[in-house]
């Protein structure tokens, strides 16, 4: 009687384990047409092509390359740095491993993928070939740069062109910038009005741009007017240690500590 009892609850059991184990195996990442978060965080830049199929990611540890194209399914070639063309708009890379070579064209101008009609603002030029093969296959396609996603915080600001910042430098409460790295967007507080714009990311280049704000009068001495041109000069960054270092090339501009 105890053996039997025992099989049934053995078998009571099994359904049970069987629906966790397909709720786990049904639990999928996060993608879009670029890839994956994980390829996001590894990976500066990807884009995709149509007619044959194809796919390019570029990161600081190799470069990948794949397609449906015969001979040419996956190749991975060393990591590269850009050769500056006379168009500032245009990065090109040539690159080359035991079996291909390939150069890979990055021009910064609208481009609209063939079958889904989303837009990118980047035109992508592959020529590709085995070193076997005399002539090389050209492909098209779109790309983007993908966003640091440690920008994707709530950063509140602690300097100021070199120099610790106060609450009485402003209105009631220190500046603060909150980042959301997959719009490529910010919104937050100048020191005295609501200020919002757009980011431009580009490998490790960091810019803010069309940057608005409230009109509410602010009160003599108020620096609101010191960080929303820091944040216009600013065009590179560093993150360590919870803190985001925006500078140019004159140096320092401002520096925020991350808040959540």
């Amino acid at each position: 009687m105890k053996k039997l009892l025992s099989v049934l609850l053995l078998l009571s059991l099994m359904p049970g384990c069987k629906s966790t184990a397909l709720k786990n195996s049904d639990t999928k990442e996060t993608t879009s047409e670029y890839g994956t978060q994980e390829d996001q965080m590894k990976y500066y830049f990807t884009a995709t092509g149509n007619e044959p199929f194809w796919g390019l990611k570029m990161g600081r540890e190799g470069i990948e390359f794949t397609s449906l194209i015969t001979g040419k399914e996956k190749f991975i070639f060393p990591a590269s740095e850009a050769i500056k063309a006379m168009d500032a708009n245009v990065k090109m890379y040539k690159v080359v491993n035991e079996t291909a070579t390939a150069t890979i064209s990055i021009q910064h101008m609208e481009c609209q993928n063939s079958m889904s009609g989303a837009i990118s603002p980047y035109k992508v030029s592959i020529e590709i070939k085995n070193n076997t093969e005399l002539s090389f296959t050209k492909l098209e396609g779109c790309g983007h740069y993908n966003t640091d996603y440690r920008l994707h915080d709530i950063w509140v600001l602690e300097e100021l062109n070199g120099f610790k910042v106060f609450v009485t430098d402003f209105q009631k409460e220190l500046p603060r910038i909150e980042i959301n790295a997959a719009e490529n967007k910010f919104m937050g507080y100048g020191g005295c009005n609501a200020i919002s714009g757009s980011i431009f990311y580009e490998k490790e280049v960091l810019r803010f741009s069309k940057v608005i704000s409230t009109m509410m009068a602010c009160a003599p001495g108020n620096k609101e007017d010191q960080v929303i041109k820091a944040l216009q000069n600013t065009n590179t960054y560093t993150i360590g240690n919870n803190r985001l270092t925006l500078s140019n090339p004159s140096g320092k501009l401002l520096v925020f500590r991350k808040v959540d």
